[in-house]
């Protein structure tokens, strides 16, 4: 089979190693894939974003199955159209993959399902925004509607952070037309847990949980980032809280979505805070998290290219999905200055690492002499896997160790957290 996976990071990384383990596949293509990928699969410089550039490369290059993985692509509608082109594809259309591209459409969602998150309230006008949060009960977060690379929402501590926020979205346009209409919902405390759910529109199999570590700095500090690091499995994330999400927020979800005529087929990711009242939705992302997917898919027994097929054609409920009863630890190592302004083009030693880790490259790129070099603000992950966490935690920092480039930066505490909780519980 010839693979078409679209997109350019980790995630597509892990998701590309993933599916070559399956014997019938004989050719992978990413567009536009990075430095890293290119040993895994053909790289074609094409955006994910060129919905017209993907579909006419593909009339050009007839393909057996194609991922779409990243969130833009999904809501542009690139499923659709490879779908008009008779193409098989893992991901949702863009009618589904709205429960992620507009949060103001997955919060009325879940108000008209009855599906437990935080109580919101809608704003495309600044002044009555910035009227609310002058006098609405602090803390509270500030999310623009549409996608904002990972940076729209704000969590909100003081009534100047609030005002500074709802002006940046809706009247310094920061976040250009997804911040034209806000939410802005009230804090939820308790621990946050990530569970990404392959979806058929009427089965879930929800994958092994994990858990992400957003700040930049230890201690969970610093700017929120796209990810710095995760484990899997996730301790907070206990069998008798399984059952409620799935009782009480992931068939209600899919059931819902049916119910309004965007049934969902792909991965459905679920930002999860287990609350004192129980499990609630924090947000809902249409695709494979980024970089949850780098510790969950090593953790996978099953084939994924077999798993991806049962979903798009509807026969997941007789496709086994088994993950291994171990843990991982993903390490980010990211470029000095990261989620703010940084450098490229720093040349990278991996040394021993590739021997230590599965390495995934999600900013890397190759200079005129075609040296491995920076290319992103989040370069590489650095995963390990293992029987328990703690050994899972001390293979990727040893790993990670090999690694250097000029300005190099990661967290120290990746998992520290997460065995904290398993420590109390012994």
């Amino acid at each position: 089979m010839k693979i078409l996976v679209v997109g350019g990071g980790g995630r597509e990384h892990a998701i590309i190693k993933k599916l070559k383990q399956n014997p019938e596949v004989a050719h992978i293509v990413a567009l536009p894939g990075n430095a890293g990928i290119a040993a895994d699969a053909e790289c074609v410089n094409i955006r994910t974003t060129d919905i017209d550039g993907i579909v006419d490369y593909v009339k050009r290059n007839p393909v057996d199955f194609a991922v779409v993985a990243p969130d833009d692509p999904l809501a542009l509608g690139c499923v659709d159209r490879l779908h008009a082109l008779g193409v098989k594809c893992f991901g949702p259309e863009a009618k589904a993959a709205r429960i992620e591209a507009s949060k103001v459409f997955a919060k009325n969602l879940m108000k008209k399902y009855g599906i437990p998150t935080a109580a919101y309230e809608v704003f495309d006008d600044a002044k009555q925004a910035l009227e609310y949060v002058q006098a609405c009960p602090l803390p509270v977060v500030v999310k623009a509607d549409g996608l904002a690379l990972g940076k729209g929402v704000v969590i909100c501590f003081t009534r100047q952070d609030a005002v500074s926020a709802v002006t940046a979205a809706m009247v310094e346009s920061v976040f250009g037309k997804s911040g034209s209409r806000i939410v802005v919902e009230e804090y939820l405390e308790g621990p946050e847990v990530s569970v990404l759910a392959f979806t058929d529109g009427h089965v879930v199999r929800p994958m092994v949980s994990s858990m992400d570590h957003k700040r930049a700095g230890d201690g969970d500090t610093g700017l929120n980032t796209g990810g710095m690091g995760t484990i899997a499995p996730n301790p907070c994330y206990t069998p008798e809280v399984a059952e409620r999400c799935m009782k009480e927020i992931f068939l209600p979800t899919i059931a819902a979505m049916n119910a309004e005529g965007c049934p969902f087929k792909g991965c459905l990711y679920f930002g999860l805070m287990i609350t004192a009242d129980g499990p609630k939705v924090i947000e809902y992302n249409c695709r494979f998290g980024d970089p949850e997917t780098q510790v969950v898919l090593p953790l996978m027994k099953s084939d994924l290219l077999t798993v991806m097929l049962a979903v798009e054609n509807g026969t997941l409920a007789e496709t086994p999905v088994e993950f291994s009863d171990g843990a991982a630890c993903c390490v980010m190592l990211a470029s000095g200055g990261y989620p703010g302004k940084y450098e490229k083009g720093k040349p990278i030693d991996l040394g021993k690492a590739p021997e230590m880790a599965e390495i995934y490259h999600s900013g890397t790129g190759r200079d005129a002499e075609g040296n491995l070099v920076t290319a992103g603000g989040r370069v590489l992950g650095v995963c390990c896997t293992a029987g328990d966490l703690k050994t899972a935690v001390e293979r990727a920092y040893a790993a990670a160790g090999e690694v250097k480039w000029d300005g190099m930066m990661l967290r120290r505490d990746i998992g520290q957290r997460a065995l904290r909780i398993l420590e109390k519980r012994c």
